[in-house]
């Protein structure tokens, strides 16, 4: 039961692959305790040999450690990636992963409250969590949505233990306000409050796990996938709106090739950016823009 509801079912289904993927690789009657270095190979020269991406490899070594603490074999797992001959994960994309959402594509999801936390995510920048979890008529502020910390994803305070691995702690979520500058815009929280009434967009009776895991078979049905994308789509458009040319991922030119002038105009733009999608810091807008 550490970390939060969606950290343990993501925990979860990697280990069960791993446990999986251990068979296959051979290694039978395996209990949770028989965890040995050479299991740790077998599995990194086995993910590298499908070409996974530095960062999902470190995702899957993350959970082997955790099961290694869990099972006192901390020893098992070398502190280092690089011990593995594991790259550091490239966080920013040399393609946008900003995604669309038409019309035909949200009418193919069944349930209306699914469908407004997606209406919401594209319209607003939301993360997914946010989108669920958000009570309407408490956050319509008229020309802006004010999110409540309960609502968003904490910072990450980092620490470096001894043997120099590098450790992140989950602090509190951080209340931040969303413009309203369009009439689409303005139109939606009011749809979203005659659904919810006085409450969530999690249905009364239903519990965020639950619904979570409605929103996740809905969109699956309806051949959504990573919906994360809309976060990307809405920062490329305010990118746009706010210095009045695309970002580089959007087609503009890169920081470089702008004029100091445009430069200037592009770091504004960004920290506006980072703090409307929930970021601290401003250089985090290169994932979802380029640079």
């Amino acid at each position: 039961h550490e970390g939060s509801f969606e950290t343990r079912v993501g925990r979860e289904r990697q280990l069960s692959a791993i446990a999986n993927q251990l068979h296959d690789l051979g290694f039978r009657r395996l209990q949770a305790t028989s965890l040995k270095q050479k299991h740790i190979k077998a599995l990194v020269n086995y993910w590298q040999r499908q070409n996974l991406s530095p960062g999902t490899i470190k995702n899957r070594m993350s959970c082997l450690r955790w099961w290694a603490e869990k099972v006192n074999r901390q020893a098992v797992v070398a502190a280092a990636n690089d011990f593995y001959g594991i790259p550091d994960r490239q966080f920013v994309s040399d393609s946008s992963k900003a995604k669309s959402l038409a019309r035909e594509q949200l009418d193919r999801v069944k349930d209306e409250h699914v469908r407004m936390s997606l209406r919401l995510q594209k319209a607003f920048g939301l993360r997914r969590e946010e989108a669920l979890k958000i009570r309407p008529r408490w956050a319509d502020r008229g020309d802006h949505l004010h999110l409540k910390a309960s609502w968003t994803r904490g910072g990450c305070l980092t620490s470096i233990t001894l043997a120099g691995q590098s450790n992140c702690r989950l602090t509190g979520g951080r209340e931040r306000t969303v413009p309203i500058r369009t009439r689409e815009q303005r139109a939606l929280p009011e749809q979203a409050k005659r659904l919810a009434g006085v409450g969530a967009l999690i249905p009364r009776g239903r519990s965020y796990a639950e619904q979570l895991r409605i929103y996740e078979r809905h969109t699956a049905n309806a051949g959504l996938s990573k919906m994360h994308g809309l976060r990307h789509a809405y920062a490329q458009q305010r990118y746009l709106e706010l210095t009045g040319w695309p970002s580089p991922h959007g087609g503009g030119p890169s920081k470089k090739d702008l004029t100091s002038a445009q430069q200037q105009a592009d770091q504004l733009a960004r920290l506006a950016i980072s703090r409307e999608l929930g970021h601290v810091r401003e250089q985090i807008t290169a994932v979802y823009l380029g640079r």
